[in-house]
């Protein structure tokens, strides 16, 4: 794996870098463009690093069909029985929000990132100088789509939700054939939402060294728990559905994280990457005081000149200004060089 960090709208990932943690707004703005600069607000304020939006229109989503295969039927997706049509129109941003909202963020310190859901708007995004873009897991099949973001030169994130070994080989393959070698895969369960049992995260360190490139996570869980795994195991992003209240509905709602809730994140994912720290053996200062507590060898009986060191005269007792306990074996039998007292640290000063 290449350890060149990448940048994402002057947030530094990978190597070294804690993760980037993404606020995922989909269609919590609920069609108002104001509740979507809540939204920013209350990201920026809850410690998100960026911002994303989802750059799509219905009609080139699908087409607005009512034959059977163009409803959800599946009974546990919390839009069973909506035709995919009506889903996509009222949960898509439209293109004229994406200047104000990334204006917006940008003003707080925010990244910028979109999903791009079609060939048109990847042209677009770059327009508004897009920090990243993002391929969803129900796209990570369309390989024309990757192409065109792969020769953008913008940092890619992929979402590997559903896919086969053979699909991800062909997105990874697509990326690279146009020179694209600043990409993220993120581990990805498209439930929503999904649960922790169902999160495989052992899969991100394997794909890490499969096709030798930083990983991290989409995570569709209410909880931080998930999130948590994923940066010990060295996720170099977060994203997570951002709301700023489940109670106001919307077509994500139930899956999105709240202000408390991104803080939370935030805030405990931080503390996971720094307790990573380095390889290290030597104590550290923090543990001088400790490191003088360690056990020793001591005379807990008075002994007199020529008395030999026995089980009964010495021990291996706290704190540690005597001989190594390694050298207990090697004592015993040996004869005293003066009178000693008890209490009395060992040294082979006191050993003839």
């Amino acid at each position: 794996m290449s350890q060149a960090s990448i940048d994402i709208g002057g947030r530094l990932i990978g190597p070294g870098h804690r993760p980037l943690i993404v606020a995922e707004m989909s269609a919590n703005h609920n069609g108002s463009l104001e509740a979507a600069l809540r939204i920013v607000q209350a990201a920026a304020e809850a410690g998100a690093d960026a911002i994303k939006l989802q750059t799509f229109k219905p009609g080139t989503l699908t087409i607005d069909s009512r034959r059977p295969e163009f409803f959800i039927d599946d009974p546990k997706s919390p839009w069973h029985g909506r035709r995919l049509w009506e889903l996509y129109e009222q949960a898509h941003t439209p293109w004229e929000w994406h200047e104000p909202i990334f204006t917006a963020a940008r003003e707080k310190g925010l990244a910028c990132i979109s999903t791009a859901c079609e060939l048109d708007s990847i042209q677009f995004l770059l327009s508004l100088g897009i920090d990243a873009i993002k391929i969803a897991s129900f796209e990570l099949v369309h390989i024309p789509l990757i192409e065109t973001a792969a020769k953008s030169g913008k940092p890619i994130l992929l979402s590997t939700g559903m896919a086969s070994l053979v699909e991800l080989d062909d997105a990874v393959a697509a990326l690279r054939a146009y020179g694209c070698e600043r990409f993220v895969l993120l581990k990805c369960t498209s439930a929503y939402p999904s649960v922790e049992a169902e999160a495989n995260l052992s899969t991100m360190s394997d794909m890490r060294l499969r096709y030798r490139c930083e990983v991290g996570l989409s995570d569709h869980s209410l909880g931080p728990h998930v999130a948590f795994a994923a940066t010990a195991l060295g996720a170099a992003v977060i994203e997570k559905h951002f709301t700023i209240a489940r109670v106001e509905g919307g077509l994500d709602a139930a899956f999105s994280i709240e202000p408390a809730e991104l803080r939370k994140l935030s805030t405990g994912a931080d503390l996971v990457w720094r307790s990573l720290g380095h390889v290290r053996y030597q104590h550290l200062a923090a543990e001088e005081a400790s490191i003088r507590e360690r056990p020793s060898i001591y005379v807990v009986r008075a002994m007199k000149k020529g008395d030999r060191f026995t089980e009964r005269n010495t021990r291996i007792i706290r704190p540690a200004n005597g001989l190594a306990p390694k050298h207990y074996r090697s004592l015993l039998g040996k004869q005293s060089a003066c009178d000693v007292e008890s209490g009395t640290p060992v040294s082979w000063a006191l050993v003839q």
